[in-house]
């Protein structure tokens, strides 16, 4: 995994340099020479924090509202009202 770095000017100047280099590995962004930000992809990140993906972001899935879906009707009376003796 390569580390990249970057001073806080060259990241100013060009984001998608910066953006590229995080997908591959973490990149250090220095103020006045020190380290001052380390820049991550997300799963790099998540793996680091040791965040899981919510069920939500697991049962994602992009172009879901083109599919045609209907499912099939219930038949009878589904619910029936309580019974109090």
């Amino acid at each position: 995994m390569p580390i990249t770095t970057l001073s806080s000017r060259e990241f100013n100047q060009n984001r998608a340099k910066a953006t590229r280099a995080a997908r591959k590995g973490p990149v250090f962004i220095t103020n006045r020479g020190k380290p001052s930000l380390v820049l991550l992809s997300v799963e790099q990140y998540q793996k680091l924090s040791g965040k899981q993906p919510t069920m939500g972001e697991r049962l994602y899935y992009p172009g879901a509202a083109e599919i045609d879906f209907e499912p099939p009707r219930m038949g009878g009376q589904v619910f029936r009202p309580a019974e109090f003796d």
